[in-house]
């Protein structure tokens, strides 16, 4: 993946927020920690945010979602 961690973690974040409750209730307790991590990170202005047209460009380019690995 091409995206930087703090774009990565605004997608988890949107993803995350898109739950129901009850999808959330059942979140695995590492993963749950993760997500909170990456909140904090946003909410604290650490991550670095960039526009919904720039992150869809860069996850899906010409229409498929690269499987490539960031090292």
């Amino acid at each position: 993946m091409k995206l930087s961690d703090a774009e990565r973690a605004d997608v988890a974040a949107c993803l995350f927020a898109s739950l129901d409750q009850e999808t959330v209730d059942r979140l695995d307790p590492a993963w749950e920690a993760e997500i909170e991590r990456r909140l904090h990170a946003i909410d604290n202005g650490k991550a670095t945010m960039i526009p919904w047209q720039d992150a869809r460009q860069r996850i899906f380019g010409n229409g498929q979602v690269s499987r490539t690995h960031k090292s």
